[in-house]
């Protein structure tokens, strides 16, 4: 066990942790001057500023009142009376510099300022400006108007027009794609989504035309699919540089391509990367999550029975007894030392990572169906993410668990967690972990494991965003920092120094050499704000990241893992947040009952009546988690069972094989009663 506090011995009050300021911290060497304790002290100073007349503020200061404040890691705002460590050099692999915002070139000539040079340039004879002008423009104004504006491009009788539109768009010069990037940023939704939709028909009718006589043989057009794509790809950076996208990412899938041979097209992108020879690999935002977990689960596959293969020959050729366990991952643990026999296990069976698991509980009777297999991971992860066990803190501002910064000697249960997350993606368990996105994008920095073992991983480059989705209190007050109008360096009294507790002693930590001589101002606070989000998302838990995230790559180490994006891997692990009851209803399974049954009416009407939250209920009570499988409902295999007990009980669930049971209620008020309280109660309901 990592670290198991109690209140009693807990050295760190949790009143300390709500009162810390998230963007002040101190330097008791910069003069007479003294640091304000709080924020408190430091709202009322400046307002009483303000009253004199001493400050013109010109809106009041919008900082989190000091109670609602709560941040992870702490930062301590009286740190002189506590032990304090000074550390100045951080270890060498966080000491990676930011990657600078690319610069992205713009047009900054509007079309009435372009007239403007042309009646200039008429009277002076002067065209310099008019041909620099031209010589940074697109070459073909022409053929881009008609691609994009043109309606009767959506018909296929026009389509050989269209495809050389856009091959003439695909072979532009990398600085005109740059602009035309940004053009598609600028368009309204509605504008931006018929383009996708146009070329997302194209590509689906050149693969599978209605009337193939309409178009030319395939042999002779290979280039309309690679140039629409292009062109694609496009419109798809143009939505992921924009905030928020204009249109969500699933919008650039094409289902159309879940039906070819998904494993031939990345079979040749692992042969001939991102040459000359396409491939949708190549562009992988137009795979869906579905084709992308089949390629993952196929290539992991080929990789397990190549292992395999190899373990059985070298069983022959010693004329040793072939064992047919030698094709599982099999794990035994006892209930009572879940955690421990688990890591052992796993730790043991490394090389087998990629086989197909097996469970057994030490001293019970039963084979593994899928049943045993599910609740090993609900209990672990259950057991793991319970706050008192100290490897994760749960933030209930934002709803989610981090990493906890206190610094040990042995991180191997971080990489057991991250173990157990690949093994739910290659064993198709969804989990009920509640991580913040950027730990999907740390998973994916980079996708494929550094073949130096000495690489820093998992350091993604984050910003202020990130942080509001794990501290959104701290994110605010950095946020108030930037856009504060008054003097920085006087008011805030800040360095490029950040204070954390761990475990009752206080460690101070410059962000940049000598960052507790260097004063936050209005000019630097922005590289500040950047320094701060890594520390807390990428340096102060480096360590326990990266056990994690060798955890997770252990077992899903593949080649596909370049295809996925961040949001991708997440819905991997945890499922889909879409509840569709209605498909639910479609695929359900009867086991005593049938569904013309009065009690299976009843309850169907209640489900669908019910509003999100208690949807949501009702799946976690019946499956362990709230949310839908990257197959959709179908891939849940959820039944509804018989139960001959009194209508006076309430249902009763079997998590670990999708099943709720039903006692042969009378009327739908009373199911609709009994239900409701089951499922918002779900702890002590018969959860096996």
């Amino acid at each position: 066990m990592l670290l198991n506090m109690s209140e009693n011995n807990c050295p760190f009050e949790e009143r300390d942790r709500d009162r810390l300021p998230p963007i002040i911290n101190h330097n008791l060497d910069r003069g007479p001057k003294l640091p304000f304790p709080s924020y408190g002290s430091f709202i009322s100073t400046l307002n009483h500023k303000r009253e004199s007349g001493s400050h013109s503020l010109s809106s009041p200061l919008l900082l989190p009142a000091v109670k609602q404040v709560r941040e992870l890691p702490p930062i301590c705002p009286d740190v002189r009376q506590k032990h304090r460590i000074s550390i100045d050099v951080l270890p060498p692999e966080v000491k990676a510099r930011f990657i600078s915002e690319p610069i992205i070139p713009i047009r900054t000539k509007t079309g009435r300022e372009f007239q403007e040079d042309l009646e200039r340039a008429t009277i002076s004879g002067d065209w310099k400006q008019v041909h620099d002008f031209y010589l940074i423009t697109f070459d073909s104004f022409l053929e881009l108007n008609a691609a994009f504006k043109n309606p009767q491009y959506t018909s296929p009788a026009t389509y050989v027009i269209y495809a050389h539109l856009l091959r003439q768009i695909a072979a532009l010069a990398e600085a005109d794609h740059h602009f035309l990037m940004h053009w598609f940023k600028k368009l309204p939704q509605k504008r931006f989504k018929q383009l996708v939709e146009r070329l997302q028909l194209f590509i689906t009718t050149r693969l599978f035309p209605a009337k193939p006589e309409e178009l030319p043989p395939m042999a002779k057009c290979s280039w309309w699919i690679p140039s629409a794509t292009k062109v694609l790809s496009l419109l798809n950076a143009a939505n992921s540089i924009s905030s928020p996208p204009i249109v969500p990412f699933s919008d650039f899938y094409n289902l159309t391509l879940d039906h070819i041979d998904f494993m031939e097209d990345y079979h040749t992108w692992q042969a001939h990367g991102n040459s000359n020879r396409f491939t949708f690999c190549q562009f992988p935002f137009i795979l869906s999550t579905v084709v992308k977990k089949a390629i993952i689960q196929r290539d992991s596959e080929q990789q397990m029975i190549s292992m395999a293969r190899q373990t059985l020959v070298d069983k022959v050729s010693r004329r040793q007894r072939v064992d047919m366990s030698l094709l599982f991952l099999n794990i035994k643990v006892r209930r009572l030392q879940l955690v421990s026999d688990s890591l052992d296990e796993l730790s043991r069976k490394r090389a087998d990572l990629k086989k197909k698991l097996k469970v057994t509980f030490v001293g019970e009777a039963g084979l593994d169906m899928g049943g045993l297999t599910k609740e090993w991971f609900l209990l672990l992860i259950r057991q793991i993410f319970h706050t008192d066990y100290g490897m994760f803190t749960y933030v209930k501002e934002s709803q989610c668990h981090w990493f906890s910064s206190w610094k040990c000697d042995n991180y191997s249960e971080f990489r057991l967690v991250g173990a157990l997350m690949g093994l739910a993606v290659y064993n198709s368990i969804t989990l009920d972990i509640r991580f913040p996105p950027c730990v999907y994008k740390k998973l994916l920095t980079p996708p494929i494991v550094p073949c130096d073992l000495d690489t820093p991983v998992g350091m993604a480059t984050l910003t202020l965003e990130d942080l509001q989705q794990v501290m959104p209190d701290l994110a605010h007050g950095l946020g108030e920092l930037l856009s504060y109008e008054g003097n920085v360096e006087e008011d805030f009294y800040t360095t490029f120094q950040v204070f954390q507790e761990e475990l009752g002693v206080v460690k101070s930590y410059n962000l940049k050499p000598g960052g507790d001589k260097i004063p936050v101002t209005n000019l630097n606070r922005k590289e500040y704000v950047q320094l701060y989000v890594d520390f807390l998302l990428n340096k102060s838990i480096y360590r326990q990241f990266a056990a994690f995230y060798h955890g997770f790559h252990s077992v899903c180490a593949s080649n596909a893992l370049m295809l996925l994006r961040p949001e991708e891997v997440e819905i991997l692990v945890c499922g889909s947040p879409n509840l569709d009851m209605c498909s639910l209803q479609r695929v359900v399974q009867y086991e005593g009952y049938s569904k013309t049954d009065p009690t299976i009416r009843a309850f169907w009407d209640v489900v669908l009546a019910f509003p999100s939250e208690l949807q949501k209920k009702l799946l976690h009570f019946t499956t362990g988690s709230d949310r839908v499988p990257v197959g959709g409902m179908a891939d849940l295999n959820f039944k509804i069972s018989k139960i001959d007990v009194s209508t006076d009980w309430l249902p009763v669930s079997h998590t670990c094989f999708n099943q709720i049971c039903l006692p042969p209620y009378k009327s739908k008020k009373e199911l609709r009663q009994k239900l409701t309280i089951a499922i918002s109660n779900a702890e002590g309901f018969g959860l096996e």
